[in-house]
């Protein structure tokens, strides 16, 4: 079975937790309840505690005491002289172990005398087994060389054999009568049951506070639920939306907020289907309109054009005044035919009319019939454009007809708006995409003009004169050309640093374009700092 790699289920798993509301509202509140839990449980373990120790201690220093007390009594009855100071630590000790070996507590006896380097005095007498080093805190010893109050503390109970275990030791100040010399009765109580009876606590809380987490993720994901859900069927009504299918709606129950809110997104559905559909008929109508007005002036228009071009012919035999008036009337025969053709043409792209007629097209060869049709108006405008390209084919699947066109009406703009500044016509090409940029020094483009150059009949400065009499359509032409192609049309510009037109076509038709071999800005444009 393949094993899929950690970065892709972690990225599965980050995209997962972005998209999700209730994934990140469950975490976030299992989390939050479990760090509250957490502090409770931790505030209650140390009071339960606390409480525990707290009773016992009051319960093993009572009975320490009530054993000194006892010990005190016999210790006075029993007759002796400092001869006798054995027996009466006999008496004084023998009881005590034998009540401490049946309620479980061990005894410790310290006798007057030099401790060694362990800090354990080198008389004592103890439980057996009892490892008095471990168990007996030096700090309790030294209490009662100065002091001969009682006094208890915590330690660790150490026996040969037998693991370690918390406890509490007790001590009282006892003195023999026989040689009236005082002896330390150390009392060392087990914690044992203490202990058991906080970890049964603690397992129990644990156990609740983990039903607890599964109880609020549960609970939190039925609620989210209830929220998100109906804005997930919100978001699928709007993607059928955006798609194109105008008739979606989303399904209303109840009256609360979230069905308010599905009624004001129905009407605003239908509102939209109403306005698109609108626009739809209008749209629908202009480009009728613009077709049929077209094709109702062609007729018109070759009568004109015959008409002119008669006149035109005979000019020569005209006065002056009138020879130039048939060729201003020949010259605007040409940019009404220009308009009427480029009206056609954009009809034919309103309607879904337009295909390629593909083949192997060199860009290079292109740009050259480009520049060679155009020097004319180059030579009027005193700019020089310079092509240049690599030495072998750039070779691109496409319409060279379209191309053409495309790099005729970029090649036009730039010697239009160059101002007797040359034009750079630069090709490239890769393995995917091969481009052609066209550059020049003119007064340029600012960035909101390089986004509006495309749309139809835009003109950067309508008052600006046109000497190569463009109709406001050939760049939008340009980018729907682009388009069946799938290619790229892009513009930049500078105002005062002139401007470049890139063109890119993918080398075969319907591949999807990623780079462009050509940089969108020129290597000689000033970057602003």
């Amino acid at each position: 079975m393949a094993r899929t790699p950690l970065p892709q289920a972690a990225a599965r798993w980050l995209t997962f937790w972005r998209r999700s509301i209730a994934a990140r509202v469950v975490a976030s509140t299992v989390i939050l309840s479990a760090l509250v839990s957490a502090g409770v449980g931790w505030v209650l373990l140390q009071q339960t505690r606390e409480g525990l120790l707290d009773q016992r201690v009051k319960t093993v220093v009572a009975e320490a005491s009530a054993e000194t007390a006892a010990a005190r009594t016999r210790l006075q009855s029993v007759p002796g002289t400092s001869g006798d100071a054995a027996g009466q630590r006999r008496e004084l000790f023998d009881p005590i172990l034998d009540r401490g070996r049946l309620r479980g507590f061990d005894v410790v006896l310290v006798s007057p005398g030099v401790a060694d380097d362990t800090g354990v005095p080198l008389q004592t007498y103890s439980t057996p087994g009892l490892d008095l080093e471990k168990s007996l805190p030096p700090s309790l010893l030294q209490h009662f060389a100065s002091s001969g109050t009682t006094a208890w503390t915590y330690t660790t109970i150490r026996r040969d054999g037998q693991p370690d275990q918390p406890g509490v030791v007790v001590g009282s100040r006892v003195i023999l009568p026989a040689d009236n010399e005082p002896y330390t009765v150390c009392y060392l109580f087990p914690l044992q049951d203490e202990e058991d009876t906080l970890a049964l606590v603690t397992r129990a809380m644990l156990t609740a506070g983990l039903l607890l987490m599964v109880l609020v993720a549960v609970l939190t994901w039925l609620v989210t639920r209830q929220v998100v859900t109906p804005v997930r069927m919100a978001r699928r009504v709007a993607e059928r939306l955006a798609a194109g299918q105008l008739q979606e709606r989303l399904r209303v129950r109840g009256e609360d907020d979230l069905a308010r809110l599905a009624t004001s997104f129905n009407q605003m559905a239908a509102n939209l289907q109403r306005q698109i559909r609108l626009l739809e008929e209008l749209s629908r109508v202009q480009r009728r309109f613009v077709s049929d007005v077209s094709h109702e002036l062609r007729t018109p228009l070759t009568t004109v054009r015959m008409a002119g071009d008669v006149l035109h012919d005979a000019r020569e035999s005209f006065d002056p005044a009138t020879a130039r008036a048939a060729e201003l009337l020949q010259t605007e025969l040409d940019r009404f035919e220009g308009l009427l053709a480029d009206l056609l043409e954009i009809s034919r792209f309103d309607a879904g009319a337009a295909a390629l007629e593909t083949e192997d097209v060199n860009l290079t060869d292109v740009a050259q019939r480009v520049v060679a049709a155009t020097q004319v108006l180059a030579d009027q405008r005193g700019v020089r454009v310079l092509v240049e390209a690599p030495p072998e084919p750039c070779l691109a699947e496409a319409d060279v007809r379209r191309v053409e066109r495309i790099v005729r009406n970029l090649v036009t703009n730039a010697i239009d708006h160059a101002e007797s500044r040359d034009v750079l016509v630069r090709v490239a090409h890769d393995d995917q995409a091969a481009a052609i940029a066209v550059r020049d020094h003119g007064v340029g483009l600012s960035a909101e003009e390089s986004a509006m150059v495309f749309n139809r009949f835009w003109r950067a400065d309508p008052a600006r004169a046109r000497t190569s009499g463009g109709t406001g359509l050939g760049l939008s032409i340009a980018m729907e050309d682009t388009h069946l192609h799938g290619g790229w049309l892009q513009a930049w510009g500078e105002p005062g640093g002139g401007s470049q037109f890139r063109l890119t076509l993918p080398r075969k038709v319907g591949d999807e374009l990623r780079h462009s071999p050509l940089p969108l800005v020129p290597e000689d444009a000033e970057v602003a700092v």
